[in-house]
């Protein structure tokens, strides 16, 4: 596998209206977002609702995205569990699979330490000899990794030389981290919200769920070709709906919502528990993707 680059979606869960996984919503999904653009998909993530689906479950939906892919653009999947041993049977069975690699966020920990997190993804790199995206989301877990400790990770652990950084403030990690460190790969997230400045400090792309995945892979390949100035106009274009959709509590839900409206996807509805959106947001969505003049949304956004 080539080195992890780029704009990477973090593929949504369809499930139908009874919360079942959607198989063939996945499957058009899949295909949706390689007619965008995506030049890579992230399976499983917490934005995937991998925390809602059974080990069968998530062994089924890595088994539908990596035959639909069939090795057009690469597959990171997610695979961080409570449970150590989970979590390798998980990271195995992707490689197996035919993954590209795999992202795993520390389980929540009594021991939160720095040598604690060391030795908890040397343990991992003990048994799993394929590409380890680290992924640093306190939210989800509760445990800050400092930029000490994610420097140590890079220099003692060959594979695990990609990092997923949601620990704001965003831009001064990456200078922190890389001030330890040359040899990580760093990707944003957190919607794409600060994809641009993220690029500035020499990100290497983004992996987030962003229903308008084209936008950003724009912004991406505006800014590597030297455009400074094209990445700055469609990123400033579009940061509404960005910032919309990327909402506190509801972000998911919206997601959702955006990638029904694109032909995505047959039912909107995530897994409970979730927070529902009203009415009213969904107004504003209607008038939000007319002042960005995405006339229709089923459509790749013509940039």
């Amino acid at each position: 596998m080539g080195k992890i680059s780029g704009i990477y979606n973090i593929l949504a869960t369809p499930f139908s209206a009874d919360y079942a996984v959607d198989y063939d919503s996945l499957r058009r999904l899949v295909r949706f977002q390689m007619d965008v653009g995506a030049q890579g998909l992230t399976i499983l993530g917490v934005m995937g609702e991998a925390a809602k689906l059974s080990i069968d479950e998530r062994q089924a939906v890595m088994d539908t995205v990596v035959s639909t892919v069939a090795g057009a653009i690469p597959i990171v999947v997610g695979t961080s569990h409570s449970k150590l041993s989970t979590c390798i049977a998980l990271s195995e069975a992707a490689f197996t699979a035919g993954a590209d690699g795999v992202m795993i966020a520390p389980p929540p920990m009594e021991d939160k330490s720095d040598p604690a997190i060391l030795a908890l993804y040397s343990e991992i790199a003990e048994t799993i000899s394929g590409p380890i995206v680290v992924q640093d989301f306190p939210p989800v877990n509760d445990v800050i990794m400092s930029p000490a400790v994610l420097a140590q990770i890079a220099d003692a652990i060959p594979n695990a030389r990609y990092l997923k950084l949601e620990d704001p403030p965003l831009m001064q990690k990456i200078d922190a981290i890389r001030a330890c460190t040359d040899k990580f790969e760093i990707f944003g997230g957190l919607g794409g919200m600060f994809l641009l400045e993220e690029l500035g400090r020499g990100a290497s792309g983004t992996m987030t769920g962003f229903a308008f995945t084209e936008i950003l892979v724009a912004v991406y390949e505006a800014f590597r070709g030297n455009r400074q100035r094209e990445a700055e106009t469609i990123f400033d274009k579009y940061l509404p709906l960005i910032r919309y959709e990327n909402q506190p509590q509801i972000n998911l839900t919206i997601r959702k919502a955006f990638l029904q409206r694109r032909g995505a996807i047959q039912n909107a509805t995530p897994r409970p528990p979730y927070n529902p959106i009203d009415a009213g947001t969904q107004a504003e969505i209607d008038w939000l993707l007319k002042r960005v003049d995405i006339d229709d949304p089923t459509r790749k956004v013509c940039l």
